[in-house]
């Protein structure tokens, strides 16, 4: 199997460089896709080599990102794909863990649980979205999984693009578990480690009222069809 790393990366002029340089360790393909970013974050990126750069425009949200850096990896002949997130709070050498997960004969979603969330620099918002995003993921239809908005996931290409997810933000991460599941793509969990920087140094365009407005009309709408179109998802 032949993997490439996605970055979906929005102004994170901080940290995105070190991201990268931790990435490349994995001796991976590497594809950064710029999501609209008007800070530094085009001119870091053209400043590192072996990467591949893809742009967009505009800012057109987290999951377009994805799907961007899905349709890349499959022309590169890639047969799976790993996300990470550019905040820096991943820890790139766990895409092991990711794979190590995968059983034999099986074509999975990986989901990166991340152990330490009641550390002291978690905010408050992180631990209640993701308890919260779990328990309606398992009511619109999805898996019960234990971190259902963690951004460090293996995914198997190209199934995920035949999924038809219509969430474009950061709703896409939770979306497609419930449309992989209605499809019989297994969705699974491997731990890893999660790093959060304390006040200012963390980076995060989640914005706790605004998405979780978002995240209840999507589950809204995939549980609509849940029941209305009795499971097809």
């Amino acid at each position: 199997m032949k993997v490439a790393i996605i970055i979906p990366v929005y102004n994170h002029e901080q940290r995105i460089a070190e991201v990268i340089r931790e990435t490349l360790k994995l001796g991976l393909p590497v594809i950064v896709v710029d999501d609209g970013s008007t800070d530094r974050t085009p001119d870091i990126l053209n400043r590192i080599p072996d990467i591949t750069v893809l742009r967009h425009p505009e800012n057109q949200g987290k999951g377009a990102a994805l799907l961007t850096g899905f349709a890349a990896a499959v022309e590169l002949g890639c047969d799976l794909a790993i996300t990470l997130d550019a905040d820096g709070q991943h820890k790139p050498e766990d895409a092991a863990n990711l794979l190590r997960a995968v059983p034999d004969g099986q074509r999975p979603i990986i989901i990166g649980n991340r152990q330490g969330m009641s550390g002291e620099h978690v905010p408050w918002t992180s631990r209640f979205g993701r308890k919260f995003s779990n328990f309606w993921v398992w009511m619109s239809g999805g898996p019960l999984v234990h971190d259902s908005q963690s951004g460090f996931r293996l995914y198997p290409l190209p199934e995920v693009l035949d999924l038809d997810v219509q969430s474009r933000r950061f709703q896409f991460e939770v979306e497609i578990l419930v449309k992989a599941r209605g499809w019989g793509i297994p969705v699974l969990e491997a731990p890893v480690q999660v790093v959060y920087q304390k006040g200012a140094e963390r980076i995060s365009h989640f914005h706790p009222w605004k998405d979780f407005f978002r995240n209840s009309a999507t589950f809204s709408r995939l549980i609509w069809r849940r029941i209305f179109l009795r499971g097809r998802q």
